[in-house]
C-alpha cells in the first residue's frame, strides 16, 4: 500500500499534517503513535510466543530479541 509513496509523497505529507495539526501537536502525535506500534507488536509477539507454546514448539527469537 505504502510502497509507492516515495521521498517527496512523505515530504507533502509531513507538511500537510503540520499545516493541519500545528508545530506544537506533532510530537505528541508521533509518540501517541510510536506507542501504539510497539503496544501491537508486543501483543503480536504475545500471540505467536502462545501459539508456539500451544504447538509444543521453542518459540524463537528474533535479533532484537537476544540483546
Amino acid at each position: 500500500m505504502f510502497q509507492n509513496i516515495g521521498v517527496p509523497g512523505l515530504i507533502l505529507i509531513l507538511i500537510i499534517a503540520l499545516v493541519i495539526f500545528g508545530p506544537s501537536k506533532l510530537p505528541e502525535i508521533g509518540r501517541a503513535f510510536g506507542r501504539t506500534l510497539s503496544e501491537f507488536k508486543n501483543a503480536t509477539k504475545g500471540l505467536v510466543y502462545e501459539e508456539d507454546k500451544e504447538e509444543g514448539k521453542k518459540p524463537q527469537l528474533t535479533a532484537v530479541e537476544k540483546k
